[in-house]
């Protein structure tokens, strides 16, 4: 398999911009790998709250992350702005594959990327259910060729 390169931010669709903080950084001086999955999450729920299509509370559907996976190119520390880049890749019955890119500051090309599949579950009894029309249509706009 191929190493991955990194992408350029013209490659997503919608971002969303989320500022570091000092205890981002780790004994090593730079964001630690963990804080990249909190992009991940943050941006993918900011998205889908922003357009109405999860209540985090109450919804009766709800995405259970079943897979992740982050590739990291270059390194990055706070004060850095992080623009999070976010698109889907696959849209199917009962599952989404969002996949992320996330910026440093200005720089033309991802810092990280990677990916997460939700799977949409009924709130009570965490089975797989169909997206909700709405989810789908706002999902829709997120959606790139495969």
């Amino acid at each position: 398999m191929a190493n991955p390169a990194p992408e350029p931010r013209t490659a997503y669709r919608h971002f969303h911009t989320i500022t570091t903080r000092w205890l981002d950084n780790d004994a090593y001086g730079h964001v630690n790998n963990t804080v990249y999955y909190s992009w991940f999450d943050t941006a993918v729920n900011r998205y889908l709250i922003e357009h109405g299509v999860l209540d985090v509370a109450h919804g009766a559907v709800i995405g259970l992350v079943a897979e992740t996976q982050c590739n990291y190119f270059s390194a990055m520390a706070f004060p850095d702005l992080v623009h999070v880049g976010l698109r889907v890749a696959g849209l199917g019955s009962s599952s989404v594959r969002y996949e992320i890119g996330i910026f440093r500051n200005d720089e033309p090309l991802a810092s990280a990327q990677g990916h997460f599949v939700h799977v949409y579950v009924d709130r009570d009894t965490r089975r797989p259910t169909a997206l909700p029309s709405p989810l789908r249509d706002v999902l829709s706009g997120l959606l790139i060729d495969a």
